[in-house]
C-alpha cells in the first residue's frame, strides 16, 4: 500500500467509525441508516411515532448532533414549542371521540397532579395537601386570550362531565372537553366587547403589546409587578391627615416567615357540595371575600378566616352592617375602592367611588386594636394594567378588577404558593352566584362588569395544577415566582 492509498484510506476509516459512533448514541444500527427518521425534539409531553420517511446522511448527522445538545432549560424547550405552534393547546377538539384516538396515535406522558391528596375513606373529605409541583409551569401553556357573556343561563350541562377516576380515559376525555367549554366561553367574552362607557377615564396602551418580551414574561411576574399594597400612615397625603392616623401601625400579616400555605376561597355557587372544608382549613392563611359566611357551610368551605377583602359597597351600604356585624370582627380587613384612573390620593380621599371612609373611621375608633386596612387605589389600577398587558392589543373592560383578583395579587408576595378554590369553575358549576344564596346568574362566573375573562385566563396561565385538580376538584394552584424571573417594568413605575 503506497502513501497515496494510506492518505485516502485513513479519512475513510475515521468517517466510518464516526458514523457508527453517532449511530450507537441514538440507539440505531448501521443497517438502519437508510430508514432512520427525524424525531420531534420539541414535543415535551408527547413522543410522536417514528415515520418511514427516508433522510439523507447529512440530515441524520444533524439530528444526531442535535440530540447530544440538551436544551439549556426546560422553559427554553417549551418556549420553542409554543413559538412554532402558538395557542395550539387551547384549540378545542373537533370531536370528543377524537380525543381517545389522538391519545392512541400520539401517546402522551401522564401529568401528575400538583396535589397529592389523601381522602378520608369514611367521610370523603380532602384532609391533606402536599405540594408536589408538576412540570406544567406557568409558561408551558401559551397565553389564552378570551369575552364576557351577559347570558344569565348556562349554555351546557356541567353534570355530564363529572367524574372521579382520573386514570380512566373516559374521565380524562370528560375533563378535557369541560375545560374546552370553559375556555371557549372565556374566549367569546374577550371578543364580545361592545362600546361601553369609560366611567373611570381609563387610558392605557401596553408598551410592549404582543412583543416577544410580553408574550414570554411570566404572568405571575406581571401580577407581582402590579404591587397591590395597603396604605400606610407614612404615605402622603395621609401622613398629614386625620384619616392616616387611623391606619394600623402593623403590617398586613404577622410572622410572615412562618407562612407556608395559603388558600383563597371564592364565593362561587359551585362550592356548594364541594366538601373542601378540611382542606381549606389546613392552610396557614385563608382569605375570603365580603360577607361570605362560614357558619352552616363548614363542610364545603371550612371555618377558618384570616383575612377578608371587602369592596367599598360592603363597607358603605347599611344592610351589610360593616361597623357592627360579627363577621367583620377579629379578622384582618383589606377594603378597596377604585376611584378614577390616575386620580391623586388626595382627590380619591374626598371623592371615592363609594364613601368607605366614614364607616372606616367609625370601625377603627370602635375597634382600635383591629387590623383594618385600605388598599392603595393606584395599585388596583396597576393590576388592571397587568391584565391589559397580558391580553395584549385586544382591549378589556375599563372597569377595576374583581375582589378575587385583587386578593390574589395582595396575597401572592406573602405566600410560597396559593390554592385558589373555585375561581375557575369546576364541573360543580350550577349557575348560582354564591354558595350561600340561590340567585341564578352565570354572569357572576363569566363576568358582566369586571374584566373577569382576562382575570381567569391569566390565573389559568399561572396555574400549576393539572386539569383534574382544577376542573373536577375546583382547586387552582399558583406559585410565587422567583424574584430573578421578575422585575421587567412594563408599566413605567
Amino acid at each position: 500500500m503506497n502513501v497515496g492509498q494510506v492518505i485516502v484510506a485513513v479519512p475513510a476509516l475515521i468517517i466510518t467509525y464516526f458514523i457508527i459512533f453517532q449511530t450507537q448514541l441514538i440507539g440505531a444500527q448501521p443497517s438502519q441508516l437508510k430508514q432512520l427518521s427525524i424525531l420531534s425534539l420539541t414535543g415535551t409531553f408527547a413522543s410522536p411515532p417514528v415515520s418511514t420517511k427516508h433522510i439523507s446522511l447529512k440530515a441524520f448527522n444533524q439530528n444526531a448532533i442535535t440530540k447530544l445538545k440538551a436544551p439549556k432549560s426546560f422553559l427554553e424547550s417549551t418556549n420553542r414549542q409554543h413559538s412554532s405552534h402558538p395557542w395550539k393547546s387551547f384549540e378545542p377538539h373537533p370531536n370528543s371521540r377524537m380525543v381517545g384516538k389522538a391519545q392512541q396515535e400520539f401517546p402522551q406522558r401522564k401529568r401528575r397532579s400538583v396535589f397529592h391528596i389523601r381522602w378520608n375513606p369514611n367521610e370523603k373529605y380532602v384532609v391533606e395537601s402536599r405540594e408536589k409541583p408538576a412540570i406544567n409551569s406557568s409558561k408551558l401553556s401559551p397565553h389564552p386570550r378570551l369575552k364576557l357573556s351577559k347570558n344569565t343561563k348556562l349554555t351546557f350541562n356541567p353534570k355530564l362531565y363529572i367524574c372521579h377516576e382520573k386514570h380512566l380515559e373516559n374521565c380524562q376525555n370528560k375533563t378535557a372537553n369541560f375545560r374546552q367549554h370553559i375556555i371557549h366561553i372565556f374566549e367569546r367574552s374577550l371578543t364580545d366587547l361592545t362600546n361601553e362607557p369609560n366611567f373611570y377615564n381609563v387610558h392605557f396602551t401596553p408598551a410592549f403589546a404582543s412583543s416577544f418580551e410580553e408574550q414570554y414574561y411570566p404572568s405571575s411576574c406581571l401580577l407581582m409587578d402590579a404591587a397591590v399594597k395597603i396604605l400606610r400612615r407614612r404615605d402622603p397625603p395621609f401622613h398629614n391627615l386625620e384619616l392616616g392616623k387611623l391606619f394600623p401601625k402593623q403590617k398586613l400579616f404577622r410572622k410572615i416567615k412562618e407562612i407556608r400555605t395559603c388558600a383563597i376561597v371564592s364565593s362561587a355557587g359551585s362550592l356548594s357540595g364541594a366538601k373542601l372544608g378540611r382542606f381549606i382549613d389546613s392552610h396557614d392563611i385563608v382569605m375570603r371575600f365580603n360577607d361570605a359566611p362560614t357558619i352552616g357551610y363548614e363542610v364545603d368551605v371550612g371555618s377558618k378566616t384570616t383575612i377578608r377583602v371587602l369592596n367599598s359597597q360592603v363597607v358603605t351600604k347599611p344592610h351589610f352592617n360593616f361597623t357592627h356585624s360579627p363577621i367583620f370582627q377579629n379578622v384582618t380587613i383589606a377594603a378597596w375602592d377604585p376611584g378614577k384612573y390616575n386620580t391623586s390620593l388626595s382627590e380619591w380621599s374626598s371623592a371615592a367611588d363609594y364613601d368607605l371612609f366614614t364607616n372606616y373611621r367609625i370601625y377603627r375608633r370602635k375597634y382600635p386594636k383591629s387590623r383594618a386596612f385600605l388598599i392603595d387605589p393606584h395599585s388596583v389600577w396597576r393590576l388592571w394594567q397587568s391584565l391589559q398587558t397580558f391580553v395584549g392589543s385586544r382591549p378589556i373592560r375599563k372597569n377595576p378588577p374583581s375582589s378575587g383578583f385583587i386578593g390574589l395579587s395582595l396575597l401572592l408576595p406573602h405566600c410560597p404558593y396559593i390554592d385558589f378554590i373555585e375561581y375557575i369553575p369546576s364541573t360543580r358549576l350550577n349557575g348560582r352566584c354564591h354558595y350561600y344564596s340561590k340567585e341564578m346568574n352565570s354572569a357572576c362566573t363569566f363576568g358582566a362588569w369586571h374584566p373577569l375573562a382576562a382575570e381567569k385566563l391569566m390565573a389559568l396561565d399561572m396555574n400549576l395544577a393539572d386539569d383534574m385538580s382544577v376542573f373536577q376538584l375546583g382547586i387552582l394552584r399558583i406559585r410565587r415566582p422567583d424574584k430573578l424571573l421578575c422585575g421587567f417594568n412594563f408599566f413605567g413605575y
